[in-house]
């Protein structure tokens, strides 16, 4: 079973059970708090909290989607079987009040435990035709320390027992690192899950919101919710791979023709490498489809760290076959029907190859530097940041290895915060404490107020420049 078979099964599915079908929410996200969209759940998360009303907005207090996601605390591990750094999360939600909780109820009313539990498992059972024997799962098993409390998941474990019929020995009790959802240090719904397995591998997660946490004197307090709700996350990716029985995510129908074209351009037999190609020029295409532009902060920020890694193995293996027009164009092929936004080839590869001419200098020459040194510590590493541009990831990636044996990200960040400490204190003294910092750009500031200011300083400078030009001369 291919990947747009599975879509479009998990849409009708849902749909079928009372979901209004919502489209998939840009991969920048509107809440300031995010650098980039994580989960199914954002776009859902008013809904949670009650600022917004799911009737209103979707004729349903039930919701399903396949939402764009990005995750970057795995950059670095990419290229084995299974990190990336886009993926595509499949998840059904539900906003109480709760209704009939039954799975045979498909009004508009919201759903929880029992609903959740055995729709997901009719759908992976009926509708993709998995056995039953390959399926196990976990709940959550309580927590317990000297300022909180929080009881076992009996409910979730009843209902795989007694209604869904799974046997007692793969039900699995895990704590709440595992198996219990919320934000760590700050106030919001939070609650257990449980796992969905298919032979040992995680395949979905179901997210039970029926507390809140509040935060206050360093404490955690948990409040019953009074409209809890439901909040499920699967991979496609992982669970393509699982249903076509492939070892690893870059080998289904999902990285196949992405891959297939990256090695009949480059001839690199590397897999690690080709992956690491595959995973960032797809990751890319979505990020510039969705107009976030290479920059030397935030979210563009990431984007410039996936191009110019990209770049350097180009650089490195001495790559020239227009890799960039030829892999987005597969990209747009396979992903266009459902994300339309990459439809536009041409700007995606126009803001690629931008990239590219803005870093061919710089980053030969930084290779050329950083093959000089016989060790590196945190200091040099980010000499060779501020001076090349050479992100960590490519120090770390292209410096031979022995120069790199007490090398840490630590030291590389411990580095940055102090040069930005040092550079602001100079600033505050000459801008008269307006609070510049370095942030390796042209456009330097603290936050989304400052940088606005220094938007329409830094333009006002360069009118006042062209002006004294056009009096003066050059």
């Amino acid at each position: 079973m291919g990947s747009r078979e599975i879509r479009k099964k998990f849409l009708d599915f849902f749909q079928e059970r009372g979901h209004s079908i919502v489209p998939s929410s840009s991969l920048i996200p509107n809440d300031p708090s995010l650098l980039l969209t994580t989960a199914g759940m954002q776009q859902f998360k008013p809904y949670f909290t009650g600022e917004l009303n799911p009737i209103s907005d979707f004729g349903s207090r039930r919701t399903a989607s396949i939402q764009k996601c990005f995750r970057i605390n795995d950059l670095e591990e990419i290229g084995d079987n299974t990190h990336l750094s886009f993926f595509e999360m499949l998840g059904n939600f539900s906003f109480g009040p709760i209704g009939k909780d039954d799975p045979e109820h498909f009004g508009k009313d919201g759903y929880f435990k029992k609903s959740a539990i055995i729709w997901a498992y009719q759908f992976i059972t009926k509708t993709l035709d998995v056995e039953p024997e390959r399926i196990s799962v976990s709940i959550f098993g309580g927590y317990a320390d000297s300022r909180l409390r929080i009881s076992k998941d009996e409910e979730s474990r009843r209902i795989w027992l007694e209604e869904v019929g799974i046997p007692a020995e793969k039900i699995t009790g895990r704590g709440r690192e595992d198996n219990f959802w919320g934000p760590t240090g700050s106030e919001g719904p939070c609650g257990p899950t449980t796992e969905i397995y298919i032979d040992g591998v995680e395949v979905w997660n179901l997210v039970f919101n029926e507390y809140y946490c509040r935060t206050g004197g360093g404490e955690e307090k948990l409040e019953k919710l009074e409209n809890p709700g439901v909040d499920t996350g699967m991979g496609l990716e992982r669970l393509t791979a699982v249903l076509e029985n492939q070892e690893d995510v870059f080998s289904t129908d999902l990285f196949q023709p992405i891959t297939s074209k990256i090695l009949e351009l480059t001839r690199i037999q590397d897999n690690r490498l080709i992956r690491i190609q595959g995973d960032h020029l797809r990751a890319a295409s979505f990020l510039i489809a969705d107009s976030l532009r290479p920059e030397n902060k935030g979210a563009g920020y990431i984007l410039r760290r996936l191009l110019r890694r990209i770049l350097a193995y180009q650089i490195k293996y001495d790559i020239h076959q227009g890799l960039a027009e030829e892999t987005v164009k597969i990209v747009s092929q396979q992903y266009s029907p459902f994300y339309p936004e990459l439809r536009d080839t041409k700007t995606i590869v126009k803001v690629m190859e931008d990239e590219e001419a803005a870093f061919q200098k710089t980053i030969t020459k930084g290779l050329e530097e950083l093959n000089k040194f016989s060790s590196l510590d945190g200091s040099q590493a980010f000499h060779l940041y501020e001076t090349f541009g050479l992100p960590f990831e490519l120090i770390k990636e292209f410096a031979r290895p022995e120069t790199i044996k007490n090398l840490n990200r630590e030291e590389f960040e411990k580095e940055f915060i102090t040069h930005q400490e040092k550079s602001r204190q100079g600033a505050e003294k000459k801008f008269g404490g307006h609070g510049l910092f370095l942030d390796t750009g042209e456009l330097k500031a603290l936050d989304k107020k400052e940088y606005e200011k220094v938007v329409s300083l830094h333009t006002v400078t360069h009118l006042l420049h062209q002006a004294l030009r056009d009096v003066l001369g050059q």
